[in-house]
């Protein structure tokens, strides 16, 4: 199991560069996380919804994503509230005390993911959550040293030495931790470490002589390493000539923002994800993105003004394309009659599209592939769908088309006057050629980028000969053997 000091110290990024580095010696892998708690998440082949980082570590362990690898998922819907996601299917909203409640439950679920596991896999690297040392979530804890206590797993802490204070993270963290505990952790590791790494020996050498625990490596700041991000949104780029310029608004509750990765990494597209309470920047393309609370959202995009800046926008001839919860915001109204995210019970959409949404308590959760239709051009595009909404064409408003056609259905519409569009579908822009149609639509030529998996690949092996040329294959296997 890897745990952490704090949050982002790169837990989830072990996990998938011990799972590839595995993978390669033919060991049959698989990444687990117990409680995962984000709204950017991933469908799997069997039907549920895990975190995304878990889609990601099974890529790099080769292996088709199930909901197995994250037996619980939280989606915060509120500072406060979240959805609970079981075996990746979502049973109800919880209160955080009602959660800390449903504990046991959730551990009972969480052991038999994992015991499913064992009987199918050779070995299983664990991603703890957070911090073992957070006081106030140590009793019927499920995601870090409970857990670990419970299936008698070996850990190492990873701590992130680009946020300073790195031996006290890891002394600290130690320190807070049961006798049994400390004694199930088998060393250390110190990631993101800039420069000659001798001049860290001193402290290497100090903190091994306190803590008696070895330090198993030191994991270089890895420059240009760009794997999709669970909850942070990336924003670095590498631009050569700028032809195209995209709008993402960032919503409180933005989900998936992963689908414009690919957009991002174009070397001929602006991205510029907007601060959430700031104008929007011109574009020639705004893209409305999913949303967890897609009412509250849309609240929040009137509170800002930004219909009247996308109103604007469309006069002035710029395109506007909704995904998932941006779908919804662009019809006539959202209705929630069941109050699934929240307690508005309808809502006045943006009356771009001839749509109406409503919120129902059985969540879409499927992987597509079907017919992109736009400018003219039919184009094979995959992805996923998730969402609690279901929309519908209102009668006597003509469309332009649907968005996405295949022979058993068809999604999303465009604009009688091919400004707007939207769809249910993420990872759309996913393929190469989706990015020069999308943006052929919008009047502008660009260039095919690489495929957005293979990209993955390419970065996730990059992690992994980074990782692996400072921590062995072997020391990884003698600890999970235990010896």
């Amino acid at each position: 199991m890897v745990q952490g000091t704090t949050s982002d110290a790169g837990k989830s990024l072990m996990v998938a560069a011990f799972c590839r580095i595995l993978a390669r010696r033919g060991i049959v892998v698989a990444p687990f996380k117990p409680q995962n708690m984000a709204l950017n998440s991933a469908v799997t082949e069997d039907g549920g919804e895990i975190g995304r980082a878990q889609a990601l570590q099974a890529q790099a362990a080769g292996v088709a994503a199930i909901t197995d690898f994250n037996p619980i998922l939280l989606k915060p819907s509120s500072d406060c509230n979240a959805q609970v996601i079981i075996q990746g299917k979502a049973i109800s909203a919880m209160q955080a005390q009602q959660y800390h409640d449903y504990k046991k439950v959730a551990m009972d679920a969480v052991l038999d993911s994992f015991g499913r596991l064992q009987q199918s896999y050779d070995y299983i690297i664990v991603e703890g959550a957070g911090s073992p040392a957070e006081i106030n979530l140590r009793e019927g804890d499920i995601a870090n040293m409970g857990f670990a206590e419970a299936v008698d797993c070996p850990v190492v802490l990873v701590a992130d030495i680009d946020k300073g204070g790195v031996f006290a993270q890891l002394v600290g963290t130690l320190a807070l931790l049961s006798e049994s505990e400390q004694q199930r952790i088998k060393g250390f590791i110190i990631n993101k470490f800039r420069g000659d790494v001798s001049l860290l020996q001193s402290g290497l050498d100090w903190l091994e002589k306190r803590t008696n625990k070895p330090v198993l490596g030191v994991i270089p700041y890895i420059k240009g390493l760009d794997i999709a991000a669970e909850d942070a949104i990336e924003t670095q780029q590498n631009l050569t000539e700028v032809k195209f310029v995209i709008v993402v608004p960032v919503f409180p509750r933005i989900s998936n923002h992963t689908d414009f990765d690919a957009l991002r990494q174009h070397p001929n597209i602006q991205l510029i994800y907007a601060d959430p309470y700031k104008p929007l920047p011109p574009a020639d393309l705004i893209i409305l993105p999913g949303s967890k609370n897609v009412i509250e959202d849309l609240q929040h995009l009137y509170q800002q003004k930004w219909d009247k800046q996308i109103y604007r926008h469309i006069r002035m001839q710029g395109k506007v394309l909704g995904i998932c919860g941006g779908y919804q915001m662009l019809g006539r109204s959202i209705n929630d009659p069941q109050h699934i995210e929240g307690e508005t019970t309808q809502i006045d959409g943006l009356d771009l599209l001839p749509i109406e949404s409503q919120l129902k308590q059985s969540k879409t959760l499927t992987q597509k592939t079907s017919l992109l239709n736009l400018n003219g051009q039919n184009l094979v595009v995959s992805g996923y769908e998730i969402h609690h909404g279901q929309s519908h064409i209102l009668k006597n408003n003509a469309i332009n088309s649907a968005l996405l056609k295949s022979a058993e259905f068809t999604d999303g519409c465009i604009s009688q006057d091919n400004q707007v569009a939207g769809c249910y579908l993420h990872g759309l822009f996913d393929s190469p050629e989706a990015v020069v149609l999308l943006a052929d639509w919008c009047g502008i030529n660009i260039s095919t980028n690489k495929n957005e998996h293979l990209r993955q690949e390419a970065a996730i092996n990059q992690l992994a000969d980074e990782v692996e040329s400072h921590i062995s294959a072997q020391t990884l296997i003698n600890i999970i053997n235990g010896s």
